[in-house]
């Protein structure tokens, strides 16, 4: 255990050796997607490590450590540098290649750091060297997550926390006491172009040497039996991989059968009041939208699976199982850190099913209003489905029967999605919001007519009515309030009049060729 800054007169929480002040960090992974495939920073991730073996640190038993590269060829230039090993003596062995930690594969921490998280309501942080850092997505006791270079994955690990100024608070001592800072152990740049050198890193015969047998190699995927097809044999009982329902309207009965939630009605051909799903803020994620990260037992996903007898052991993520659309769209919204307003003060996945009042998980929700066949919203604030550009964040909320959002703002990948779902994307036009229009989201809204005649951009109407109380009397109070249609080209029209992007592809398929 390494011996941390003690001058600071602060709170001391078992398992931690650190004040709970500082921000403890629980876990930290050097992981794929972005920085692992720079051999720089991991050759100085590995001799940072090795210096600090070579003092006697060790990082705190608290932090649960992982190394994950995108390639073979870094474990393999790593060992060749002699560096792995050092890596390994921290704590970060290689666990995997591809997508782990900052898909939400971390596992779970310790049992006792856990219980302290849990039992204290702690705000604990993640270091990882990966690009995603959304709000429970690394795990979902991890409030804090923080971005770093490999080796200052290492160095964080090394101190245990966030609340170090590496300038002047050491990492450790060495035997004999002396303070070791991190600029005592941090690799020079001729250090690290050296090692890089003698590693053959750069070298093209590395990854030829790792990927020459790749489709020989591994001896469980080869012995999957194949035979030639032109249509996938799909296996009803599968709980990875299903038939998707977004064609099933043109599909065969057995399809219908199989989908989750009816295809899409779109708002042109009805026109009749849709209810509100949820009422969400600025900045929401698609992670927050998109199912990602670990399943909960608990959770619409996790119950859905124990029915079928999947232990929760085997729950693996919501990204292994993003070929199954039934897990998916019980996991869309129920990020445990989103915040529905209709469910002021809770966090989670969770609404308000509006015809009764009871509070209940979304998925659930959107399911007894497709059995009264009530359309859906979402009302957002700026910038909605901002982050990573996921399908999921589309095709579960189409999936949900949402027909609708209307927000201040959208990120420009996640609006083209909507509309590629069949979801219609409505900006508040001249500045209104939520709020300056006092909306509280348990209004029925009737969304503008959408028909070939429209013009790509143009401002419409939407009317929001909720009963009052008036003299006695129930009335109807009608707030009409104008939207931006965000479909935005022509092209766009007619996928979102087609239902989506796959229905104008199969209606072009289908069309007589001239």
């Amino acid at each position: 255990m390494i011996a941390v800054n003690r001058q600071y007169n602060k709170k001391m929480i078992s398992p931690f050796t650190v004040p709970v002040s500082h921000l403890p960090v629980v876990l930290a992974s050097i992981t794929s997607c972005t920085n692992t495939s720079n051999p720089n920073l991991m050759i100085a991730a590995g001799l940072l490590a090795k210096k600090a073996v070579e003092k006697g640190h060790r990082t705190p038993s608290f932090v649960k450590t992982s190394l994950a590269p995108g390639s073979r060829a870094v474990t393999a230039y790593l060992e060749k540098a002699g560096l792995l090993a050092s890596l390994e003596t921290l704590g970060f062995h290689v666990a995997g290649y591809g997508c782990m930690t900052c898909i939400g594969n971390s596992g779970p921490l310790a049992a006792d750091v856990e219980k302290s998280i849990s039992e204290n309501n702690l705000m604990v942080a993640a270091v990882l060297s990966g690009n995603r850092n959304f709000e429970g997505r690394v795990h979902p006791l991890i409030k804090a997550n923080y971005l770093a270079s490999p080796p200052m994955v290492v160095a964080f690990a090394l101190a245990g926390c966030m609340g170090m100024d590496f300038k002047t608070d050491p990492l450790g001592n060495t035997a004999d006491g002396t303070p070791v800072l991190l600029a005592d152990i941090y690799p020079t740049e001729k250090e690290i172009a050296e090692a890089v050198e003698q590693s053959g890193a750069l070298s093209p015969e590395t990854y030829k040497k790792c990927y020459e047998n790749v489709f020989q190699s591994n001896e469980t995927w080869n012995a999957i039996p194949t035979q030639p097809s032109k249509e996938f044999d799909w296996n009803r009982e599968s709980t990875y991989i299903q038939e998707p329902p977004f064609l099933s309207h043109r599909g065969t009965e057995a399809q219908r059968e199989s989908s989750s939630v009816s295809p899409c009605l779109r708002v042109k051909q009805h026109n009749i009041p849709t209810h509100c799903l949820a009422v969400l803020g600025d900045s929401v994620t698609t992670d927050h939208i998109s199912p990602a990260g670990s399943i909960k037992p608990d959770s619409p996903a996790g119950k859905f699976l124990t029915s079928l007898g999947v232990l929760p052991k085997d729950f693996n993520s919501y990204g292994a199982r993003r070929g199954n659309d039934r897990v998916m769209t019980r996991g869309t919204f129920a990020n445990i850190r989103i915040r529905n307003l209709l469910v002021p003060g809770q966090e989670g996945g969770i609404t308000k099913f509006l015809p009764t009042g009871e509070v209940m998980p979304i998925y659930d929700a959107a399911m007894k209003y497709k059995e009264q066949n009530i359309p859906l919203i979402i009302l957002a604030g700026s910038e909605y489905g901002t982050g990573s550009s996921r399908d999921w964040a589309a095709k579960g909320t189409a999936l949900l029967g949402v027909k609708g959002v209307i927000a201040r703002s959208f990120e420009r990948i996640h609006r083209g999605n909507l509309v590629g779902m069949g979801v219609l994307p409505l900006e508040f036009a001249h500045g209104a919001s939520v709020e300056s229009l006092n909306l509280t989201g348990e209004e029925e809204f009737t969304l503008p007519v959408i028909d070939e005649t429209f013009t790509p951009g143009s401002i419409m109407s939407v009317i929001a009515a909720k009963p009052v109380q008036m003299n006695g009397r129930e009335m109807l109070s009608e707030t009409e309030f104008q939207v931006r249609v965000r479909i935005d080209t022509f092209v766009e029209l007619q996928y979102y009049l087609s239902g989506g992007i796959l229905p104008t592809v199969m209606k072009t398929l289908s069309e007589p060729q001239s």
